[in-house]
């Protein structure tokens, strides 16, 4: 429908409801010249007229008081669409597309959303807990965790949250039989497990006083679950590589013993990133909000 119908149809419903063009006028915020040409135009585009017109008041025609009772309707439908889109400018509803690494997201992100859900009970959640790459604009994704350095992409926005600490570790009873490595050139004769991602090994960087030393392996054992190394290295087959988010319980009570802690790389950001708009809806900015609030005094992992 077209902007200015709309306007017409306005003025012929306040002109009926108040009984005159200059009240309709007054009530509208417009001249009582611009009413009557409201009325004309739309009888025009009709073919029918609307009104009985005489110095004292106005009578609706037969088709005027069909159009009357549509138009009304119609008036009445948008204001309730208004009302609606201003709750939802307020109120968290519809459906949050999120994305989030596999074993960070399942246990730091979804006891978050879950104290959301229970929060808003209009709210929906669709959950992607992948390593994989997603595109957020392609995939149609509201917001998405990711872990390291930002891309460049003029299309989003990015906000880092806190930072992911890497610990080389192992069990005692592995270091207890093979030794502790004292610099990361000795992990060549070690076991090591390490993660594959999209079917490619991920290498570990340590810092040393020669400049940084990257670590590509082979590993003695590959796998393409974080959690299935932590339970591994748990299990005593050898050296992980792994972020603090998902062994610091493990540190903490000495299933898992630090090593080449001299040479540790500097911390990879953990970045919220979403899609570049002037105005976040209020299920994203809920989301963002209840992160913030639940993290404020450190992150539950450190």
């Amino acid at each position: 429908m077209e902007i200015n119908r709309i306007g017409d149809i306005a003025a012929f419903v306040a002109a009926v409801k108040a009984g005159s063009y200059t009240r309709a006028a007054s009530t509208l915020g417009l001249t009582r010249s611009a009413v009557g040409k409201s009325i004309v135009r739309l009888e025009s585009r009709l073919g029918v007229r609307l009104l009985n017109r005489t110095t004292r008041r106005l009578s609706l025609t037969d088709e005027g008081r069909i159009m009357f009772d549509r138009c009304r309707q119609i008036l009445d439908d948008l204001e309730e669409v208004d009302a609606t889109m201003a709750m939802r400018r307020v109120r968290p509803t519809g459906t949050l597309k999120l994305s989030a690494p596999l074993s960070f997201g399942q246990r730091h992100i979804l006891p978050v959303l879950d104290t959301l859900l229970k929060h808003w009970p209009d709210l929906r959640a669709e959950v992607s807990f992948t390593d994989r790459y997603v595109d957020l604009i392609e995939e149609g994704f509201d917001i998405a965790i990711r872990i390291g350095e930002p891309l460049d992409d003029s299309r989003i926005l990015t906000r880092t949250i806190a930072t992911q600490h890497i610990v080389t570790c192992a069990s005692p009873e592995y270091l207890a039989s093979r030794g502790v490595p004292e610099a990361p050139q000795a992990l060549t004769g070690h076991d090591t497990i390490f993660l594959l991602s999209a079917e490619k090994r991920r290498s570990w960087c340590f810092a040393t006083s020669e400049g940084t030393f990257i670590y590509e392996g082979p590993g003695r054992l590959n796998l393409d679950s974080s959690e299935a190394m932590r339970v591994s290295a748990i299990s005593g087959f050898g050296i992980v590589h792994l972020p603090t988010y998902l062994i610091g319980d493990d540190l903490r009570n000495g299933t898992l013993i630090p090593v080449l802690e001299e040479f540790p790389c500097p911390p990879e950001p953990i970045r919220l990133i979403y899609p570049s708009k002037k105005h976040l809806s209020p299920r994203i900015r809920a989301f963002i909000d209840l992160l913030i609030e639940n993290w404020s005094s450190g992150v539950p992992w450190e």
